[in-house]
């Protein structure tokens, strides 16, 4: 059996034509001589003795290379006799070495640029077989006996189970030329430009982003199942406090099975070439069949049968005897229609134990991202992902501690290791550029202008500037507001921070109305004890105008302003805004991962913000009464099974995936307390997840339900919540009316359906605007109570969709822009029913901007 190991393993497919630049993974298996020389090392530079990465490696006579280098260096080594090493790259002429046991080591290889002359015509075959139909395809036979015998994942079958984890992230900057090294945003930073690396196509490649880490992972099956995965080590390249890109790191990744019919990228669903309807997506062409690591494979090219749909081409390698997928490449077609992205690459390796299982070996994934451009060649970021798997052991008993959360887990020194660790950590070590990104950050943040463009980056993505240490201002984007009641609105804001990982965290604003002539306030203060279940308490007052029934299933925060307070962009004039004084207090604790448990005591006093334009009197006793005093007790149980966050600290940001949220909520107002009028008893369940539909695109369901069990005034109810703005809300109604709907019990559902442009793709002309559409439908169905209505002094306006459920519906064109940037959704409105009510909006027009790929 033949072993290779080179120092970083990460190959990429060039042309699926071209053998010289075929990625494989399989070698061919030489004659064993005991005596032969098997092991040879060395170093291929090119004219400038710079370095060479991206060689093609062959042994022996073999007509396919063995591995591709992503460095300079490299080690092979092999059971069997080694006479003889060929390196081949694009562009340069091939050198040939004959291999003795004086010379096997330290062998200096130097490739010159070839020139136009020495260069061959090179003729592409790239037709395929025609059949009549699908049953004439060898391929078809042999990926129905995949399907048959479709594996699972082996850890499901083992009763203990671990593993190691290593996974690197770099962020390169590609295609860079010298025009664009002499742009004035590089002056006194064109340093950086010493650690840039040619590419394949003569241009350079600067890496500004590395991160490694080193998980450790366990589970059971048996008798109950449970797992863990640990961050053991983590070394980043100078943006540890950056939240921007950080987030943006976790969030471009998903794991992915090549069994499954839909693959995960992006939050959007790709077809699986090995997924059992692949057919129906994919032409599959048998081209050889071959040997990888030692076992005979059938190599299947691959492509998509239209070239404008979200699909792969590329190789699957399937053993002849057990139809296991061994290995397999994914790359995006040209026509790629997703935001930001102009190509996605992957590579997968398997292990197969036995008949029934895989397990994954290794993983590489490259996202090249443009903000604006498509176009090859066109400046852009390239994403790269590896995962190695190792260490598999099995049926060992495992400790039940190892499943416990521990405290020093979540310590910023637990995750600290020296150069030592990382050395026997990685399973290659790291290329000269990759080395290079440690000490070219290092270097970037001595430089002020460089962390000053850091920070306005940073401003843009969390909405807050950093003034001095520790302290923040904003939110920038709620500075101005406008509303019938305060007129113009000025609203400044500030908070605490430090870092990531902070411990406490107290924010405060201020705003004042020019109409009313009234300031107004909010502040509030936190703290955590500590990172293992999240125990925190805060609390909190403010003195605000705002908008009752923004939403259903709201918290008690008092920092965060509800939007829909300002109609500086609305239809209509927004009159019925309440006046708040609310002072809180809460503590929460997470007894499980993603399971918060939280109590909030809240008093408040809320009244109509304007009395000739809003009525919120009631009667108490017989008493005319125009304030609500209230104090209640809130309980919540928040889940959110499944969701990754990118730090530690009081405030997380959750990584975009499919993890839903769920929360049930109970709240008891208590009558007496601090003067309040009103007993009653609530309880609240929401539940919002977004759903991959196979290639139909993605389904995202919010459910809502409700009940008061006592009798209320308006100023405590649930409001069916409306949108007035022109803008999108995807939790509001958008052809309802403040307060058109009030119920003491209710259910809402809202399905909103993107077809990633599956429709639209069918229609000449249109869908070269690679536009998407969008189809959604809402319902409220709620009672109210004569009582209910009663207490309220113009009770009589309010009512519950109780005679039908009211619903909406229309469909929208989202992904509109240019090139990469398609940001910008426009919606189109209907009101289903309750057509006979007066000043109601039949249809109207959302539009807003929609960040996401």
């Amino acid at each position: 059996m033949l072993f290779v190991y080179a120092n970083c393993l990460k190959k990429r497919m060039m042309s699926n034509n071209n053998p010289k630049h075929k990625f494989l993974l399989f070698f061919l298996l030489f004659t064993s001589l005991s005596w032969a020389q098997n092991r040879v090392s060395g170093r291929i530079v090119d004219e400038k003795n710079k370095d060479l990465s991206k060689v093609d490696i062959f042994i022996n006579d073999n007509k396919a290379p063995s591995f591709t280098t992503t460095t300079g260096n490299f080690v092979v080594e092999s059971d069997s006799i080694i006479t003889k090493l060929k390196f081949s790259r694009k562009n340069f002429t091939p050198e040939t070495i004959e291999i003795t046991p004086e010379n096997a080591e330290n062998i200096f290889v130097q490739l010159s640029q070839a020139k136009v002359s020495n260069i061959q015509e090179i003729v592409i075959n790239t037709a395929k077989t025609k059949y009549k139909n699908k049953k004439e395809n060898p391929a078809y036979t042999i990926m129905q006996k995949v399907w048959e015998r479709k594996r699972n994942n082996g850890l499901e079958k083992f009763d203990t189970y671990s593993y190691k984890e290593y996974e690197k992230t770099q962020f390169d900057l590609n295609n860079l030329d010298s025009t664009f090294m002499k742009k004035k945003i590089f002056n006194k930073l064109d340093f950086i430009f010493d650690y840039a690396d040619s590419t394949a196509s003569g241009r350079l490649g600067l890496p500004v982003f590395l991160n490694e880490a080193v998980y450790e992972n366990y589970g059971k099956n048996k008798p109950d199942k449970d797992k863990k995965r640990t961050l053991v080590a983590q070394k980043t390249s100078g943006f540890q406090d950056n939240q921007v890109i950080t987030v943006s790191a976790k969030n471009l990744y998903r794991e992915i099975n090549i069994y499954d019919n839909i693959l995960n990228y992006l939050d959007i669903g790709f077809q699986s070439p090995a997924g059992s309807d692949g057919f129906a997506t994919y032409d599959y062409n048998l081209v050889d069949t071959i040997n990888i690591r030692g076992e005979k494979a059938f190599h299947i090219r691959y492509q998509p049968k239209r070239k404008d749909i979200l699909a792969f081409q590329g190789n699957l390698y399937i053993d002849t005897d057990t139809y296991a997928v061994m290995g397999a490449t994914l790359k995006s077609t040209q026509k790629i229609n997703v935001n930001f992205v102009n190509s996605i690459y992957t590579q997968l390796e398997y292990d197969n134990p036995d008949e029934t299982t895989f397990l994954p070996k290794k993983l590489v994934t490259e996202i090249e991202m443009s903000p604006f451009s498509k176009k090859k060649g066109s400046k852009s970021v390239i994403a790269k992902r590896s995962v190695d798997y190792s260490n598999y052991e099995f049926n060992k008993p495992l400790d039940p501690s190892v499943f416990k959360r521990k405290e020093e887990e979540y310590e910023d020194d637990f995750v600290k290791k020296d150069d030592i660790y990382w050395t026997k950590a990685r399973p290659d070590s790291l290329s000269k550029s990759e080395q290079g990104v440690y000490n070219m950050l290092d270097q970037l943040q001595q430089t002020p202008k460089f962390n000053r463009i850091v920070k306005l980056f940073e401003t843009l993505g969390s909405g807050y500037y950093n003034g001095v240490k520790g302290l923040d201002f904003g939110p920038i984007f709620s500075v101005y507001g406008r509303n019938n009641v305060e007129g113009d609105r000025i609203r400044l804001g500030a908070r605490t921070y430090f870092g990531l990982n902070d411990m406490w965290r107290i924010q405060f604003y201020t705003a004042y109305g020019f109409k009313d002539q009234q300031f107004k306030y909010g502040a509030d203060a936190r703290y955590m004890f500590n990172k293992l279940n999240r125990f925190m308490i805060g609390a909190g007052t403010s003195r605000d105008i705002v908008q009752l029934g923004g939403q259903l299933t709201n918290g008690d925060g008092v920092t965060t302003r509800p939007l829909s307070t300002s109609t500086f962009f609305a239809r209509g004039e927004n009159n019925s805004l309440s006046s708040v004084n609310q002072t809180s207090v809460f503590a929460a604790i997470e007894p499980w991962k993603n399971i918060q448990i939280r109590v909030d005591g809240v008093m408040q006093s809320i009244k109509s913000a304007n009395l000739e334009l809003f009525n919120l009197m009631y009667y108490q006793n017989g008493r005319l009464r125009k304030t609500v005093n209230d104090s209640h007790v809130t309980i919540s149980v928040i889940a959110k099974p499944g969701a990754r966050f990118s730090q530690t600290g009081i405030d997380r940001y959750q990584s975009s995936n499919l993890a839903p949220t769920i929360v049930l909520r109970y709240t008891r107002g208590i009558e007496g307390l601090f003067n309040a009028d009103f007993n009653y008893n609530k309880v609240q369940f929401m539940f919002s997840k977004p759903f991959l539909i196979g290639t139909l695109g993605k389904t995202i369901v919010n459910f809502e339900a409700g009940k008061n069990f006592n009798t209320v005034p308006l100023a405590l109810q649930n409001i069916i919540p409306a949108n007035l703005s022109y803008g999108l809300s995807p939790s509001a109604f958008s052809q309802l009316n403040y307060y058109e709907f009030v119920a003491d019990s209710y259910t809402t559902l809202h399905l909103e359906h993107h077809f990633n442009g599956k429709i639209l793709s069918y229609i000449p002309l249109i869908k070269k605007l690679k536009l998407r559409e969008v189809a959604f439908i809402r319902g409220a169905y709620g009672t109210l109570s004569d009582a209910s209505k009663a207490i309220n002094v113009e009770g009589f306006k309010y009512s519950a969709p109780s005679e039908h459920i009211y619903y909406e519906y229309g469909f929208g064109i989202e992904n509109i822009g240019f090139g990469n940037l398609r940001i910008f959704r426009i919606d189109f409105n209907w009101r289903g029913n309750y057509l006979d009510r007066p000043d109601i909006s039949k249809f109207g027009i959302k539009a807003g901007f929609q960040l996401g790929f």
